[in-house]
Parts: C-alpha cells; sequence; structure tokens
C-alpha cells in the first residue's frame, strides 16, 4: 500500500474498505502505527545524543566511552530512518520488479558469508542446511529480505541461529525457515515475544508483502522464534503461470528505482572534498554510507563487520591496503572493491586488465561510480 492511499481514503471517507471510516480503516492505522514507531526510534537515540552534547558543551571535555556512545545513538537513529525510507519505498505503488531465476541457497551463502564478521563479534553461529532450488524473483528485492532477516536475527539470537531451505512438494514451493532461541533459558522474564517487532521486523514483513512471499512468525513459550518464507514461483513453474518475458536469465539490473538500496558501502578518504564528491554521486541510490580517514581505521571497522563495499581512493592504496583486500578477499571472494583514480576519466570494471578492482577516475565520478557500483555489488546477487 503506498502512502498516498491513505491519504486518498482520508480524503474520501466513503471510499475506505468495509465502509469503515478512515480511523478505523486497519491499513491506516498500520501505517499510523508505524509512522510512531518510525518516530520514537529516531527521536529517542538523539534526545540522549542531544544531552550528551549539552554536556559536551557545558565541559568541554568529552571521553572516549562517551564518544563512543554519542556514535552509537546518531548511527542509531540514522539506522531508524533509513528503515522508514526503505519501508515507504517498498509500500510504493511506483516500484516495479524485474522477475529473475535465482539460486536461493547460493544467494543465502554468499550473504552468510559478508555477514560473518559480524556473528563472530556478536557471538552468534550461522548453521545453514540448505537445498538447492531456483526461485523467479526481483534479485535486488531477494538481496534486501535475505540482509534484513539477518539484521532482525542478529538483534534477538542468543547463540545459534539455524537456516534451512527445503522445498515443499504440493504446491511446490521453496521455504526458507530461520529459527534461533531469542531468549536464555534461565532468563524468563527478558526478551518477551512482543520485544521482537522491531522496525527491522517491519520493514522484514513489508519486504515480503511487496514480493508477495507468505511470511509467518511463531514464538514458542521455551523462547524460541521460528520464522518460515515460502517462494512460490519456483523454476519449475515456469510453465504455470510465469511466461518467457517475465524472467530475466542470469542477471539484469532490476528496473526498481533504487535496486541496491540499503546496501552498506565504506569509503576511504582523508580529504573532505572528496568525501563531498563521492556523497553527491551516491545521493540518490539509497545506501547507508560510512566514511573513514585511513586504512587502519577502516580496518577497524571492518572487524565488526564487512559492509557490502569499499570505495578507496588511489593515494590509500599501498602495501597496508593490499593486506586488508586480501584478508577480506580471502573471508568473501566476491567483495567489491572499487578505486578512486587520482584524475582522468578512467572507468574500469573488476577484471579488466587482470585487475580484482574496479576504478573511476576523479573527473568521472558523478556520472560513472553509481554504474561501477550498481554493476559490481549485482555480480555477487
Amino acid at each position: 500500500m503506498d502512502m498516498s492511499d491513505i491519504t486518498a481514503n482520508s480524503a474520501h471517507p466513503e471510499k475506505s474498505e468495509a465502509g469503515l471510516r478512515p480511523h478505523e480503516d486497519p491499513a491506516v492505522e498500520h501505517w499510523q502505527a508505524l509512522v510512531a514507531e518510525i518516530g520514537s526510534a529516531t527521536a529517542a537515540p538523539l534526545t540522549a545524543a542531544l544531552e550528551r552534547i549539552h554536556a559536551l558543551i557545558a565541559t568541554g571535555r568529552i571521553d572516549r566511552a562517551g564518544l563512543r556512545a554519542l556514535r552509537e545513538e546518531v548511527e542509531s537513529a540514522r539506522q531508524a530512518g533509513m528503515v522508514g525510507q526503505q519501508i515507504a519505498r517498498f509500500a510504493s505503488a511506483r516500484l516495479r520488479q524485474s522477475h529473475e531465476r535465482m539460486q536461493l541457497a547460493d544467494t543465502l551463502t554468499g550473504v552468510l558469508s559478508n555477514r560473518s564478521r559480524e556473528t563472530v563479534a556478536r557471538g552468534v553461529v550461522f548453521k545453514p542446511t540448505l537445498k538447492a532450488v531456483a526461485v523467479i524473483v526481483d534479485a535486488s528485492l531477494l538481496f534486501s529480505l535475505l540482509n534484513t532477516t539477518i539484521d532482525w536475527t542478529l538483534e534477538h539470537a542468543q547463540s545459534a541461529v539455524e537456516f534451512q531451505i527445503d522445498i515443499k512438494s504440493w504446491p511446490m514451493h521453496a521455504v526458507l525457515t530461520c529459527r534461533f532461541a531469542h531468549r536464555q533459558p534461565d532468563r524468563p522474564e527478558a526478551a518477551q515475544p512482543q520485544a521482537l517487532d522491531t522496525l527491522t521486523w517491519r520493514l522484514l514483513e513489508q519486504t515480503a508483502r511487496t514480493m508477495a512471499l507468505p511470511l509467518q512468525r511463531h514464538d514458542d513459550d521455551a523462547g524460541t522464534t521460528t520464522l518460515t518464507l515460502e517462494f512460490p514461483r519456483v523454476a519449475s513453474d515456469l510453465i504455470e503461470g510465469v511466461t518467457a518475458t517475465e524472467i530475466d536469465e542470469g542477471f539484469a539490473p532490476s528496473t526498481n528505482s533504487k535496486p541496491l538500496a540499503g546496501s552498506h558501502v565504506l569509503v576511504i578518504s582523508s580529504r573532505r572534498e572528496l568525501r563531498v564528491q563521492v556523497r553527491d554521486a551516491l545521493r540518490n541510490m539509497g545506501l547507508i554510507i560510512d566514511f573513514v580517514n585511513t586504512v587502519d581505521e577502516a580496518s577497524e571497522f571492518c572487524r565488526e563487520g564487512l559492509p557490502h563495499a569499499i570505495i578507496v581512493e588511489s593515494i590509500q592504496c599501498g602495501e597496508r591496503f593490499g593486506s586488508l583486500r586480501d584478508e577480506i578477499a580471502a573471508e568473501v571472494p566476491d567483495f567489491v572493491f572499487i578505486e578512486l583514480i587520482e584524475q582522468g576519466n578512467t572507468f574500469e570494471m573488476s577484471g579488466f586488465s587482470g585487475s580484482n578492482m574496479a576504478r573511476v577516475g576523479r573527473d568521472v565520478i558523478e556520472s560513472s561510480l553509481p554504474s561501477a557500483l550498481m554493476f559490481e555489488l549485482s555480480k555477487g546477487l
């Protein structure tokens, strides 16, 4: 449902479903509650951050722990805003999907591999049991769905997370199941099921709804949560209900206005003017972008979790960066690196002339960096 539908129903009460007044329409109530959740999730950490800033102004001092807390509060507010943007985009009637044949197990394995550092940092273990099955979905939405599922499980899982892909024979559906303990056995009062209904869960619900995938969640009394996602359109369904014109063989860029929205990009650059140039070039892609000054800061940043891509200015591409790149590539072979060449209109994809990094000249950052990032990230979908 588009937000414009809510406005239309509010303006014309007689058009509300089942003769309900707008304030009684379940869809309207859903969006009102969601907007309130987003507002609360944004305002609470910003209020704490503002109080911390006032204390800094008053004392002129802030210790390392206070600075870390300030960053976390601002990051929490930013994340809530990003989730709100994604929910609104996925709910928009203007979003069009490009259906493609995707290997579900391979895609999930790649996403789990990319997120392995986060799981280690949080003490969570992923246990995948995956059957090979091809599904017909929008590639970028599948990528977002799987990452959001992992985001949500990492918010709540206490130890291991079991992922299973199976095939239901009739009707033939691919079924993805995720199971984890959301509370410790000796703490029955902690992490009640309603605490699982975070903004990340709302985004997961909306993504599944947009993709027309049945979604179920069961929270039992023992503190175990089981999430089930069904994919009705498997490859064998091509004869039944899916025409050849609806399917792209292999990967083709999806027609979504922001197919990589929510992807995380780390930029290594010490120069403000280059940072601004990169930020402006990627402004309309819906990405989460972080900046660090040095390769050492990038290495520290990546300890707790890898982004989806690293963009680095050429003057930083020394021996230290080579070590970081090799370390990441050993963990995620298809990880995306893009080097920003100091001058010229260079635009080279990875693999060109044997290079394992894409390259974009500074003179064409605005026109070519979005395309390079789109192509490089899309190869992993």
